[in-house]
């Protein structure tokens, strides 16, 4: 079963103790081309994208907390690549707290190869004491076209839900989120910037829904 927002309370109740009995609460945001922050290639906006908006939040809601958002996605990459790094890019930072974001990129990779290495992040982080929150794909412009791509997609966003109730983990359901706001296709415009890229808008879809987990104490 999926968590509920709870997921995270014995990590939000150490955010909100007051120095001197607090620690460093690292979050880590693993993934592709999105988490890295990149809109209209190659422009990077750090600083318009999902985790430095959580970064924003959480503060807001913890303001005692110290707190890494640390980004360890890298434009281009899908899960395979990302699970071959992970001990040395990802647990080398101790995360307390994990989303990952790789299903725009693993229609390149497949199912099969995508669950193998969901499966393999999942486990080596739950076996190091890390909460995981797994995301669901933002929109591309395959929407538009209602093709293969598109159709891909959607099953690779089923396939992260699965997964998520299967090791009974957080879940941020970006694509649900896009489709609550995309009534008709010129709707879609407000939220990409680029072919496969959120604007800001999309960005903050994908904050709020990882935001949702971070209840203010």
């Amino acid at each position: 079963m999926i968590q509920g927002i709870t997921y995270l309370d014995p990590i939000l109740n150490e955010m909100a103790a007051k120095w001197p009995n607090n620690r460093t609460i690292n979050v880590v945001c693993h993934g592709h081309s999105v988490p890295s922050g990149y809109f209209a290639t190659p422009f990077v906006n750090t600083f318009s994208a999902y985790p430095h908006l959580l970064h924003r939040m959480i503060k807001e809601r913890f303001p005692f907390a110290v707190t890494n958002v640390i980004v360890t996605a890298i434009g281009g990459e899908n899960s395979v690549g990302g699970e071959a790094r992970f001990e040395r890019d990802v647990l080398s930072h101790r995360p307390d707290i994990m989303t990952v974001d790789y299903s725009l990129n693993d229609r390149a990779v497949g199912l099969e190869a995508a669950e193998k290495a969901w499966r393999s992040m999942i486990e080596k982080a739950l076996e190091y004491g890390t909460k995981l929150i797994l995301c669901t794909p933002t929109w591309d412009n395959s929407y538009y076209k209602q093709n293969e791509k598109w159709e891909a997609l959607v099953r690779h966003a089923e396939q992260v839900r699965m997964l998520a109730d299967r090791y009974d983990l957080g879940l941020a359901d970006s694509f649900k989120a896009f489709e609550k706001r995309i009534s008709e296709p010129s709707d879609l415009a407000k939220y990409l910037s680029h072919v496969n890229h959120p604007t800001e808008a999309g960005h903050a879809l994908v904050a709020e829904e990882i935001a949702k987990y971070f209840i203010a104490r």
